[in-house]
């Protein structure tokens, strides 16, 4: 049989088949093999046999292997030899074609077995994936649009890196030289000479002397160190270009070269929730314990100066000796094309490549450290928030306190080392917190107050670095460079902690740069003995190190602890929920913000009602207390002292006199303060029948704070005052009455004054003379001495008035000598000014009473007054006076309604919604106005529920980031 393409044919009957290849294959019987041939003749017969299928003779040679197996007949001969010769061929042919399947099973296999061993191998090597920060997940999307080319052409050559790599050979025999050296020293042998000590068997060479020997010692120091500074320069230039590289790619990504949305960093999401904690609780609630970097230190041991080091610019303020650092100051460092800084609540961006931006960053910081601080204090816990950004910079969140002070001194407040404590103490009891202890290593280490509050704090070290400053001034200063190893192993303080460095940060200068302090550095420690000697390791000096190893240490902080705090935030998020389901299941859970939104709502409508008084209720209102504010002098400086002389003549040219001197001095500046007056009752009365209406008295101290406020800041329009002037002159000129309804409606308004008025009096004649006899018989009260007094003064001066009932106002001397004489008669001894004052009020009386019986007559008298007709007994001049104020009242009405409703009640509208707009503005204020449990229970729950959604995103950022 013959496989071709996916067909089997019998090759043995040479019939045709096609193949996939459109090619035919015609074989002759006699070529083929003889067990083809066999099986042909032992099925088939001869060739001229009819052909069989294919398919059957595919089926008969596929299963070869399982044909019967036929006895031979008897005197068969040769021809059954041949067919058994045939079969065990068959047979054995059989077994052979097996062996593809061998070897087909053995490639899978051992095709599995190099995939689990790689499997295995890959699962050895490290996880770098915490070092994807590296390069951020945009720069793979720019890597089409990079010229690999330049790239690579910007990389040193080969040749160059050769040339910078050391001669490990040489290295080798120095270090088999000094190994021989040691072992020497140690058993009293001579060292073994360096060329040959690689054979370890030859001691020809063992005359040097130590001293020559100690010199080869330090040259192979020197060469080490020099090797390794070498290294240092390159790895400084290689970076330099990765940061220039980074630079140029986030300027890319920064001018928007894919069009797309740029999302929040890892660093400012977490920084956000530490401001949103921040303004949650200013006192730091202990149960925020997100970790953030706390710089401590003595008062000028140079913790600003690593913190700019590490933000590599001079942000902050400084000062010789004096407490500069006021407030606790945090400071959030990430990576971005642009060196620039920025406070939370300011969108202003200040380059910090510019001297000018610098020294006015430094300056904001100033102005806001002290406006942070309250009057009589030192120092504040107000934390001011600040973003740093820039190529190259470590991500973390660092926060820096007021330098620990041992002694207050003068202009300090006197609780100001306690309020330092308390601070410090605060920040640093958060178990997540990384402290950052600065040490002044240019004074003596027993002077150093911090290091027994870090101890306190962190008593095993879990989570302090320290970091000594000032190295070059110590290695000057110090006569036992020794005493500088033991600080940074940590054998002098009795503090512990997860690492020591040693850092320079300048000559002292205000005016460095830190590319400067940076070089200084670098070159102290190059040429520093501390290093050569090896009393400090590479690793534990430059603040380039330092920062590394803070920004190492806080990520794993934060991976470590902030899936705890996002549950404890959840748990405390649940237990507000329930309180507030339990307390006010059908109020909507509406913030301090919220809940002033809707009080101002409710305000400006109350204001916009005052819009809807009817005129009639305003003039209506406006000519009642108009009268009730000038009535008084109407009466007694006016009407009285006219009406007592007995004269029209007089009468009317005394009240004409009189009525413009009031016009023009008094009665305009009594009408608008009667304006303004109603005006405020009725903005009170609106906003007290509002609350009436299911109104929710949570807003009862803030509608009665803008109201205070807003009447306080309205200013009556002054120049309404000479238009009204006018017209009320022109209305108290005006005599002519021309109706009946007005005369009478003058009279209806004379006869009121006057009977009220003469009510009032009679009520001071009561007052001074006591009760009379009916009362002292029913009520059981009896007379003073004084009322006793005037009423027989009274008595008397009644006698007198019937005797005289057309008396003037005044007494005469001869009448009060006379009246005083007849009481001494009757034993009652009275002052002269007793007898006046009683005689005035008798007189009031008396005259008023004669005023309403004239009223009443005058009631008929319009007819005479319309003819002018002169008649003593008609004469109703009094009763033009009251309707001359009677009109004047209601013009004056109308003028100040027109007024309120045009001018005032919008003016009022204005001043209430920029007091809203103040009050909305001022936290504080709103604190204080609303006020109640519901309100803080709403505020819990909007901050917790911000911050665990916030928490929520870092973390799932930081799972990607993983």
């Amino acid at each position: 049989m013959l496989r071709v393409g996916s067909k089997v044919a019998c090759m043995a009957c040479r019939n045709l088949v096609p193949t996939r290849t459109g090619v035919k294959f015609r074989i002759p019987l006699q070529k083929l093999h003889p067990l083809y041939r066999a099986i042909h003749h032992r099925y088939y017969g001869n060739t001229n046999s009819q052909r069989p299928p294919h398919r059957t003779a595919a089926r008969y040679f596929t299963s070869m292997s399982r044909l019967p197996m036929r006895p031979p007949k008897p005197g068969s001969g040769g021809r059954g030899y041949q067919q058994k010769r045939n079969f065990w061929v068959g047979r054995l042919v059989a077994r052979l074609l097996k062996l593809r399947y061998i070897l087909l099973g053995s490639a899978v296999g051992g095709g599995y077995t190099a995939k689990k061993t790689y499997e295995e191998w890959k699962d050895m090597l490290p996880d770098f994936s915490e070092y994807n920060w590296v390069i951020p997940d945009f720069v793979w999307e720019l890597s089409e649009q990079i010229d690999l080319d330049k790239l690579a052409k910007a990389l040193p050559e080969m040749e160059e890196i050769a040339k910078l790599l050391p001669d490990f050979d040489k290295i080798g025999e120095n270090f088999t030289f000094i190994k021989s050296l040691l072992s020497s020293e140690t058993s009293g042998e001579p060292p073994l000479k360096a060329t040959d000590a690689s054979t370890a068997a030859s001691q020809d060479d063992k005359q040097y002397k130590k001293s020559s020997d100690k010199e080869r010692v330090d040259q192979l120091q020197e060469d080490l160190l020099r090797t390794q500074l070498k290294y240092q320069r390159m790895l400084e230039r290689l970076e330099k270009e990765n940061k220039e590289l980074r630079k140029v790619v986030l300027q890319k990504d920064d001018k928007g070269i894919h069009q797309r949305k740029v999302k929040k960093s890892l660093i400012d999401l977490y920084s956000e929730v530490l401001d949103i904690l921040s303004d949650y609780d200013a006192n730091y609630n202990t149960q925020d314990h997100l970790p953030r970097v706390i710089v401590v230190g003595d008062q000028s041991a140079g913790k600003t100066s690593v913190l700019e080091m590490i933000a590599q610019a001079r942000i902050f303020p400084r000062g010789s000796g004096e407490m500069m650092t006021r407030s606790p100051v945090k400071v959030t460092l990430s990576e971005g094309p642009h060196h620039v800084a920025l406070f939370k609540d300011s969108g202003r961006e200040f380059d910090l490549t510019k001297e000018e931006d610098l020294a006015a960053l430094r300056h904001e910081i100033e102005l806001r450290m002290r406006k942070s601080v309250k009057e009589g204090q030192t120092v504040s816990c107000e934390t001011i928030s600040l973003s740093v950004k820039g190529p190259g910079i470590q991500r973390m969140v660092l926060v820096d306190l007021p330098g620990v002070i041992s002694t207050v001194t003068t202009g300090m407040a006197l609780d100001t080392k306690e309020t330092i404590f308390s601070i410090s103490k605060a920040y640093m009891q958060n178990p997540n917190a990384i402290i950052l202890c600065i040490q002044d290593g240019s004074v003596d280490a027993e002077r150093s107050i911090v290091t027994d509050l870090v101890s306190q704090m962190d008593p095993h070290g879990k989570r302090t670095i320290f970091v000594l400053t000032k190295v070059d001034l110590a290695e000057k200063n110090l006569a036992s460079p020794n005493r500088i190893q033991q600080i940074v192993e940590g054998k002098l303080f009795p503090m512990k902690a997860l690492g020591y460095f040693a850092v320079v940060t300048g000559k002292g200068s205000s005016g460095e740069s830190i590319d400067s302090i940076k070089d200084y550095e670098e070159d102290f420690f190059q040429n520093s003995r501390l290093l050569r000697d090896g009393m400090l390791k590479a690793h534990q000096v430059t603040t380039k190190n330092l920062s590394l190893a803070v920004s190492d240490c806080f990520w794993k902080m934060v991976r470590e602890s902030v899936e705890q705090q996002a549950d404890v935030f959840k748990a405390s998020r649940f237990n507000l929920e329930t309180e507030w389901k339990n307390n006010y299941p059908r109020l909507r859970e509406l913030d301090r913000n919220e809940l002033y939104e809707k009080a101002k709502n409710e305000i400006l409508d109350e204001v916009i009602s005052l819009s809807q008084v009817t005129p009639q209720h305003w003039e209506a209102i406006l000519q009642k207390k108009l009268w009730e504010r000038v009535s008084t002098h109407v009466i007694e400086n006016i009407y009285l002292p006219a009406a007592q002389t007995m004269d029209s003549g007089t009468f009317n040219t005394t009240v004409d006199i009189k009525l413009k001197q009031w016009t023009d001095k008094q009665l305009p500046h009594k009408a608008l303060e009667v304006a303004w007056e109603t005006l405020q009752e009725e903005f009170a009365r609106f906003m007290a029948e509002y609350k009436g209406k299911d109104q929710d008295d949570i807003f009862d101290k803030l509608k009665e704070a803008v109201k205070d406020e807003s009447i306080k800041r309205h200013k009556w329009n002054e120049r309404a005052m000479d238009s009204l002037r006018v017209i009320q002159h022109n209305a108290l000129e005006d005599r002519s009455i021309t109706d009946k309804p007005q005369w009478d409606a003058a009279i209806q308004f004379m006869e009121q004054t006057l009977q009220s008025r003469l009510k009032d009096t009679e009520a001071v004649i009561k007052d001074m003379v006591g009760p009379d006899w009916k009362e002292r018989w029913m009520n059981w009260k009896n007379r003073t001495a004084d009322q006793h007094i005037r009423n027989e003064t009274k008595t008397e001066l009644e006698r007198l008035l019937k005797l005289h009932d057309e008396h003037t106002a005044y007494l005469a001397n001869d009448e009060v000598t006379t009246v005083r004489k007849n009481l001494e008669g009757r034993a009652v001894e009275v002052d002269p000014v007793l007898i006046k004052d009683t005689w005035h009020q008798l007189y009031r009386r008396h005259f008023l009473q004669k005023a309403l019986s004239h009223c009443n007559l005058c009631k008929r008298g319009f007819y005479y007054y319309q003819r002018h007709f002169v008649d003593s007994e008609l004469e109703c001049n009094d009763v033009v006076l009251f309707w001359r104020i009677q009109r004047m009242l209601v013009i004056t009405a109308n003028t100040l309604r027109q007024q309120l409703t045009n001018t005032e009640v919008r003016r009022l509208e204005k001043n209430v919604k920029e007091v809203l707009e103040d009050f909305g503005e001022d936290t504080e204020k709103k604190s204080q106005l609303i006020t109640g449990r519901r309100v803080q229970l709403a505020e819990d729950l909007k901050k917790v529920r911000e911050i665990q959604e916030k928490l929520e995103a870092f973390i799932e950022a930081l799972h990607k980031e993983k």
